[in-house]
């Protein structure tokens, strides 16, 4: 993930879930709370309660791998916790990443188009400059 880090510590996600605001829909449950730095931070919680280990991990794998693709696209400066629920086990790789839009949409946490194309432009103005600065 390039501009997001992890939420591993017990007392990072307890912050989330006492401060944030949640939202949910059938597949998952989102909290986030504005964490006041330049990037975001993503946890993500899969309980025993969806599957053994191996169901486990692959629920983790959709769910990173959904954000990752469209971690562009996202508002910067949030603490995330994304919870699976039990319906996730059997859910596509789609499926999870239209319901996680779906969430960020509905959070607001998706950049306009205008928004997008401004970062971008940003990104490659300073990929310039590093690379002006090594030749």
């Amino acid at each position: 993930m390039k501009f997001t880090e992890s939420l591993k510590k017990n007392f990072q996600f307890r912050h989330v879930y006492n401060r944030g605001k949640s939202i949910a829909n059938r597949h998952l449950v989102l909290y986030m709370v504005k964490n006041g730095t330049q990037g975001n931070k993503l946890g993500i919680s899969v309980s025993k309660k969806v599957g053994k280990s191996v169901v486990r991990s692959h629920v983790t794998r959709l769910i990173r791998e959904s954000y990752r693709s469209m971690e562009e696209e996202l508002k910067t400066g949030y603490d995330l916790v994304v919870i699976a629920r039990n319906s996730c086990a059997d859910a596509s790789y789609h499926e999870v990443c239209r319901s996680l839009r779906h969430l960020f949409k509905k959070q607001s946490l998706l950049l306009s188009a205008s928004e997008r194309k401004d970062r971008q432009d940003k990104n490659e103005a300073g990929r310039n400059e590093v690379k002006e600065e090594n030749d």
